[in-house]
């Protein structure tokens, strides 16, 4: 999908939006913030997880902040 295409789209969704009473709008924007919300906790979720087993696998280095420093340095 192209940018015009996307732009398009968009802005027929804020046309939709705005057509709305204002007290519809309001629920809807609290609806999208309590979506986006979890959307972040689910992928923060995937990560502890994935970090969790990279660990459980051994696939970690300890070290203090001065050995990342010089490890990234290399």
């Amino acid at each position: 999908m192209n940018n015009i295409e996307e732009t398009s789209k968009f802005q027929k969704a804020l046309e939709v939006v705005e057509a709305l009473p204002i007290d519809d709008q309001a629920i809807l924007v609290e609806l999208i913030q309590q979506r986006l919300r979890q959307q972040r906790r689910d992928e923060l979720l995937q990560e502890v997880g994935r970090s969790q087993q990279e660990y459980e696998a051994g696939n970690f280095h300890r070290g203090s902040v001065a050995d990342l420093f010089a490890e990234l340095e290399e």
